[in-house]
């Protein structure tokens, strides 16, 4: 039994090469359960200074109006917890990622939740996962000196934990499926 979360981050709907990928690569992982979440269709709240205060707030002295505050964190990593894989489509917009998926990193690297600070630094707390991503470029090649979003976003993953990565090109993928 496999759950998949699915996430497009990009705001092509049509035409869009990573939600092309990413949908060749679902057909592949023969998941389940699929959670499905478009950052095209349901913009992310950009964090504040209230979010970025009451995310450090222990669990036991938040409020009724500090877990509403938290709220949409505590869904989007429920997703991330629910599932055994994460499956990005991430274009590359002006050499980095958009901003859709940016603000989802923002929100769901969340302190005692999903890493925990040591004596020996940083460790992520959503071990067990697998991710693939699906880079769709306009002609920067994943992996050149000038691809932020790539390597940023699996950072971001190792950082939660998550080390079992795949990045995949949306071309390539898009090409096998053709094929």
């Amino acid at each position: 039994m496999t759950t998949v979360l699915h996430l497009n981050a990009s705001g092509t709907k049509q035409g869009s090469a990573s939600r092309a990928a990413t949908a060749a690569l679902l057909q592949g992982l023969s998941p389940t359960r699929v959670i499905t979440r478009d950052l095209a269709e349901t913009p992310l709240a950009q964090v504040d200074e209230t979010w970025i205060t009451t995310r450090l707030i222990p669990e036991a002295e938040l409020t009724d109006a500090d877990r509403e505050v938290l709220a949409l964190s505590d869904r989007l990593i429920a997703e991330i917890k629910e599932a055994d894989v994460l499956l990005i489509g991430m274009p590359m917009y002006n050499f980095g990622m958009p901003a859709a998926l940016k603000a989802w990193i923002d929100l769901v690297a969340r302190p005692k939740v999903t890493f925990a600070y040591t004596e020996n630094g940083p460790v992520g707390l959503l071990e067990g996962k697998k991710a693939h991503v699906a880079v769709a470029t306009g002609g920067v090649p994943v992996g050149a000196p000038m691809d932020f979003a790539t390597p940023h976003l699996q950072q971001v993953l190792r950082f939660i934990g998550i080390d079992d990565i795949t990045v995949h090109t949306a071309a390539e993928v898009i090409a096998k499926e053709a094929a």
